[in-house]
């Protein structure tokens, strides 16, 4: 299974000041997502990368049916080369995780976990089965049956992924699953990304952690202001680029973006004043 988008954009409105007068500004529109094509395919993790307001989470979201493009297309592709069109089904296949995935607080976790296994139809049995199987792989049994409200930060992800993994989702996507977690709780969110790759699974996730990617993904796309400027391997970047790691790779590509822009004339000299639930974006 793949999920594979064509020449995508998403418009929002945001606020400028007026050059010359900081205390006056107006509204324009702006592509938080230019143009984007990818595809993300089963038994592969796809990096998405990014500084904060590349547009990212908006991505994300229009590839996991949360929010319609202003143009260009999302498909879902089964194994057997044919497209999935309905909204219901293609979410039986995707597992969405985000940094503010909100949770059932006063539910125990096991007892969210059956409320999410009813509605997708799931016998009795079955979530019994798949309950125990998701608490041995994310390691619940020191708290499955506390409250939501009263876990740690880790514990609390760690739910949050179970939520996900209800339904056996052919695909994941994650936006920040590890963002300040202890290092435990990450490796344990690292190994579970691996893991579901080598059952053929695949991974599309977003990150800051430039190492977590370098040692995680097996494809990167790296995003700057709406646009895809590079895409491959990890180690084929930083050959591209003549780097040593990815964080030194995203700045030399950042660079030649900033640079291109002034030579053409196209480079950003406005300040934004953007709201991050008006435009979608929130902490990308």
């Amino acid at each position: 299974m793949r999920i594979q988008a064509t020449d995508l954009c998403k418009k929002f409105n945001r606020q400028v000041t007026v050059e010359g007068n900081k205390k006056k500004s107006r509204q324009e529109e702006f592509l938080a997502v230019n143009h984007v094509s990818l595809t993300a395919r089963g038994g592969e993790i796809l990096g998405v990368l990014g500084p904060n307001g590349a547009g990212k989470t908006t991505l994300l979201r229009m590839l996991g049916r949360l929010m319609q493009p202003t143009s260009g297309t999302v498909s879902v592709i089964d194994d057997n080369g044919a497209e999935m069109t309905n909204d219901i089904d293609v979410k039986r296949y995707i597992g969405y995780l985000s940094e503010n995935t909100k949770l059932y607080k006063r539910l125990s976790v096991r007892e969210m976990l059956k409320t999410i296994a009813e509605i997708y139809g799931l016998t009795q049995e079955e979530t019994e089965q798949k309950i125990d199987q998701i608490t041995e792989v994310l390691q619940l049994q020191g708290f499955i049956d506390n409250r939501i409200e009263r876990l740690s930060t880790g514990q609390t992800q760690r739910a949050s992924i179970a939520r996900c993994l209800v339904h056996s989702p052919q695909i994941y996507i994650f936006d920040e699953p590890t963002l300040g977690l202890d290092i435990l709780s990450s490796e344990s969110i690292i190994e579970f990304m691996r893991s579901e790759r080598e059952r053929g699974r695949g991974v599309l996730y977003s990150t800051h952690y430039m190492e977590e990617a370098q040692y995680l993904c097996d494809r990167i796309v790296m995003i700057y202001q709406g646009q895809i400027i590079a895409e491959g391997t990890p180690q084929g970047l930083m050959e591209q680029t003549g780097t040593q790691n990815l964080r030194e790779t995203f700045r030399a590509l950042i660079n030649q973006k900033e640079e291109q822009a002034v030579q053409t004339g196209e480079a950003d000299t406005g300040t934004e004043q953007t709201d991050g639930e008006e435009n979608g974006e929130g902490e990308v």
